[in-house]
């Protein structure tokens, strides 16, 4: 039990010592560090722990190596990763057949096993350091710190990472002073709007009230958005030191966090820190020997998108329906239970410990002038590098897709990207060397949001995207104010029109008043961004929506009811796979007569065809295409 802020020192400093000599084998061993994200756990990460295990015990040769689980290393699209210290040699794509090979020539026998090293696309050169890898380069961790590295469910592993020095910090000082500080940094909300989030501790702080509340808001709903999920499983002590220097700051005894149960790991680890904290005297009454007490609670969302809008989150923590509420007035003046709240999200909070432990100057140096720090992306869609990445303010859309992202698979050509999730918009190619940070975007057309960055490449269909992202946004409408409910309903009917062939050009008129409408009128910003997909796509890719209407084609040969399927008779030997494996029953045998050879042929009859692409995918030669 750690009783005052001598004894947090005395400990940290033993956990630093013990940590170091870990990652630098200084306690005479070798520990095989796992990748324990989601992401690599749904690919086996458990199982290929469990076989190092089973070997090491075989082997006898548990005294000298030790396997450990961390959090998610980022690169996603090559994981499962294992990563050897003191070495740190890092192994990727390693499945659990090859665990033997790793423990007899690595571990045993010193010698790397380099088929299992990352290779430079660019210079076909095998790289055994982590941050030797272009993804990592271009990179700083500030919300990510820790982030595979530690074992998120060790708080002496947190602490021996500096973990609970920014509360001592903050604990020195006075609460007006801690909020200084964090106005100094510049910080801004890394959940969507970019609120400053210094100003809503202020508000919070100036309000009279026995009770308020700080909630953390880890509903963490865009599709493709993994960012917050991702820290919760890496390090949830650093979250939860965010969270209680904010409620020393404004006077909170108790903070809520706010997680959607679809994330259980991220669930569970946040539950054992909570525990290990509490167990260690850091969280609970008098923290510290000071006359600071915390608590901190976990409440867990159904996955409903809107309880992502601050003041449904606060109606479902009361067990109420998730629905947004009026405002003002605003949540730091009369929130949870009615009392003073802030409401940061989960990358916020992470945030603010390197604030307090480093200084507000070290946080403001980093980015541009009205965007401080760094920011998580979730980047995935059509790009080569998929994965959790951390850039300081001011990298270009460019920098971001192609030097980290490493570009778009198979030679294509690169798109869009859309920023902010169903909230956001579209950015094309010339908007790549744009820098990226809160303000910028929304002149373009976009929005930060929480991080989500989706990539297109050439084959993608914007019509068809703003239908997808119209499809979600009407599932997860609240249905609280009919601009939304009906409004996003109605744009969504019309984008299936176009997308089946039956459009007009008024339909398009139709979509930018319905646009304006919903964006006017609509109770919370949910529905307020709600058009935004379809502005964006209408905006820079109107050629597509006019070729659905006028010439009935899609362009990508996205859209099945616009596509027809084509055998081409010069390439069509008359093998009949494709008549084999057609559900429908609609390709027909026929002849023709080139150069005067009789040779059996196969036709596609269009009335018929569901346009499965079956044919397609049975013909060896090549000889169906789509248009």
């Amino acid at each position: 039990m750690i009783e005052n802020i001598e004894m947090l020192e005395s400990h940290s400093a033993e956990c630093t010592k013990a940590f170091d000599k870990k990652l630098k084998g200084i306690d005479g061993k070798r520990h095989i560090i796992l990748c324990g994200g989601t992401g690599c756990l749904s690919n086996h990460s458990t199982e290929i722990q469990d076989k190092f295990e089973q070997l090491i015990k075989e082997k006898n040769i548990g005294y000298k190596v030790e396997v450990n689980q961390v959090g998610c290393f980022g690169f996603c699209s090559q994981g499962p990763f294992v990563k050897i210290y003191p070495e740190e040699t890092l192994y990727r794509l390693v499945s659990v057949n090859d665990v033997e090979e790793i423990i007899e020539s690595d571990i045993i026998n010193n010698t790397i096993v380099e088929r299992l090293l990352y290779v430079d696309p660019a210079s076909n050169e095998k790289i055994s350091k982590q941050d030797d890898i272009t993804f990592y380069k271009k990179q700083k961790r500030i919300a990510l710190h820790g982030c595979g590295v530690i074992n998120p469910e060790d708080i002496n592993e947190a602490l021996g990472m500096g973990a609970f020095k920014g509360l001592k910090r903050a604990l020195s000082m006075s609460r007006q002073e801690v909020i200084d500080e964090v106005l100094a940094s510049g910080i801004r909300g890394r959940g969507g709007a970019g609120f400053p989030s210094g100003r809503k501790w202020q508000f919070a702080y100036n309000v009279e009230s026995d009770e308020k509340y700080v909630v953390c808001n880890g509903d963490e709903g865009d599709p493709g958005a993994f960012m917050d999920r991702s820290i919760l499983e890496g390090n949830p002590l650093a979250v939860i030191e965010g969270m209680m220097i904010a409620g020393y700051a404004i006077g909170a005894k108790n903070g809520y966090f706010y997680v959607r149960a679809e994330y259980p790991i991220a669930v569970n680890r946040l539950k054992i820190a909570i525990k290990q904290a509490e167990e260690m005297g850091i969280l609970g009454d008098n923290i510290l020997g000071t006359d600071f007490s915390f608590r901190c609670h976990l409440r867990l969302g159904a996955g409903a998108f809107v309880c992502g809008e601050e003041t449904a989150l606060l109606n479902s923590i009361e067990g109420k329906r998730g629905m947004p509420r009026p405002r003002p007035p605003f949540p730091a003046v009369k929130g949870l239970w009615g009392q003073p709240t802030i409401i940061n999200n989960v990358e916020t909070l992470a945030c603010i410990p390197f604030i307090m432990r480093e200084g507000a100057q070290a946080f403001s140096s980093v980015g541009t002038e009205n965007s401080k720090g760094t920011k998580v992306f979730a980047l995935g869609g059509n790009v080569n590098n998929v994965g959790l990445v951390e850039v300081p303010m001011g990298t270009t859309l460019r920098e971001l897709i192609f030097d980290i992202g490493g570009g778009i698979p198979n030679g294509k050509k690169f798109k869009a990207i859309q920023t902010g999730g169903p909230s956001g918009g579209c950015l094309t190619e010339e908007f790549l060397d744009e820098p990226i940070d809160f303000d910028n975007l929304v002149a373009k057309g976009s929005m930060m949001g929480s991080g989500g960055a989706i990539v297109m490449d050439e084959d993608t269909c914007m019509v068809d995207v703003a239908k997808f992202y119209m499809e979600f946004i009407c599932d997860e409408s609240c249905g609280k104010c009919s601009p939304c409910r009906i409004g996003t309903k109605r744009m969504l009917e019309i984008l299936t029109r176009i997308t089946e062939g039956q459009g007009t050009m008024k339909d398009l008129e139709d979509l930018e008043e319905l646009s304006e409408t919903v964006k006017a009128n609509s109770l919370c910003a949910l529905g307020q961004t709600a058009a935004n997909p379809v502005t964006s796509t209408l905006k820079h890719f109107r050629d597509e929506y006019i070729a659905h209407i006028v010439d009935k084609k899609c362009p990508a040969h996205i859209c099945k009811n616009l596509m027809q399927y084509q055998i081409n008779l010069d390439k069509c030997v008359g093998c009949g796979l494709c008549a084999k494996g057609c559900p429908a029953g609609c390709i027909e045998r026929t002849y023709y007569i080139p150069e005067g050879h009789k040779l059996a042929s196969f036709n596609i009859d269009t009335s018929k065809c569901v346009k499965c692409g079956s044919c397609m995918a049975a013909c060896r030669l090549k000889a169906i295409s789509k248009n």
